[in-house]
């Protein structure tokens, strides 16, 4: 019977996850030394020490299997390793997954069973094999009516990842409303979309810097109107000019090929997560000493 306290021992000294702990002790009947060995082959141990460091690089994919998509997010220290063949393998493999499995969440999609692996053995062991830090952050499982199409554009090699679905129009309209997402970066389709205290805030500063300009109040009030629909344009896909054509605005340009905008999702590399800066001399000998 292995005990919690042994489990908790392991991982302190490891790094490695509990289940992992658990596992390697089971493995060596209990045995603390061998069970450290056994974390080291497999490349528990290792891939676990990287686990402090941040990923900010990597991949968005996106892929169609007839009505259904996904739109993923791994991550990556370093934009070479994010070129990586095998890295690249990884992210197209959990794609084809997620798709098959019809999976919910992350964690869900990591205890898929693939013979005697699962999907996290397996980041586990190309973590070890790459020697960075790789997480599987996130995704998106999307599906579409068969009076419907999706849309999907990747810029920049996939830093930017956007998928859209239409009702009506085609393919190829589709697509331009998601390059329009991943160039413009709206906040969401419509103005309901738009946080409320977004909208507080800019409401906030716009009536200030009117003020400020020496209006009387209701003139600053007007203008400030103005000003925020001027800035829903901006944040708003459906009011946004068309990249393509900028007499449009994104939703005539839709409605012109008898189309309506049903959902976006755009995932950008990174975005959210602090990089940390250091002094790569100091990152050096931190590696060195840790080693």
């Amino acid at each position: 019977m292995i005990k919690a306290s042994d489990v908790k021992e392991l991982r302190e000294k490891t790094g490695a996850g509990m289940l992992d702990c658990k596992k390697a002790l089971e493995a060596t009947e209990g045995d603390m030394e061998k069970a450290i060995d056994w974390l080291r082959e497999k490349g528990i141990a290792k891939a676990a020490k990287k686990e402090s460091r941040i990923a900010a690089e990597g991949l968005c994919q996106i892929k169609i299997d007839g009505n259904k998509a996904v739109i993923l997010e791994v991550n990556s220290e370093t934009d070479f390793v994010a070129k990586n063949e095998e890295f690249t393998n990884f992210v197209d493999y959990l794609a084809d997954e997620i798709l098959k499995n019809n999976a919910k969440s992350v964690e869900e999609v990591l205890e898929i069973k693939d013979g005697a692996e699962t999907i996290n053995d397996k980041l586990v062991a190309l973590v070890a094999k790459i020697g960075e830090k790789i997480s599987f952050r996130r995704f998106e499982l999307v599906t579409k009516t068969d009076e419907e199409c999706f849309g999907a554009y990747k810029h920049m090699g996939g830093k930017i990842g956007v998928l859209v679905v239409l009702k009506g129009a085609n393919e190829e309209v589709a697509k331009d409303v998601a390059m329009q997402g991943a160039a413009m970066n709206p906040v969401g389709l419509r103005r309901a979309d738009v946080p409320a205290e977004m909208i507080e805030r800019e409401t906030h500063v716009i009536k200030e810097q009117v003020m400020a300009e020496g209006k009387p109040e209701a003139i600053a009030e007007k203008m400030a109107i103005g000003r925020l629909n001027k800035f829903y344009k901006e944040i708003c896909l459906e009011e946004q000019a068309f990249i393509k054509d900028s007499s449009l605005s994104v939703l005539d340009y839709v409605k012109n090929n008898n189309g309506e905008i049903v959902s976006m999702v755009r995932f950008a590399v990174g975005e959210g997560i602090e990089k940390r800066e250091e002094n790569f001399a100091d990152e050096v000998m931190s590696q060195i000493k840790n080693a």
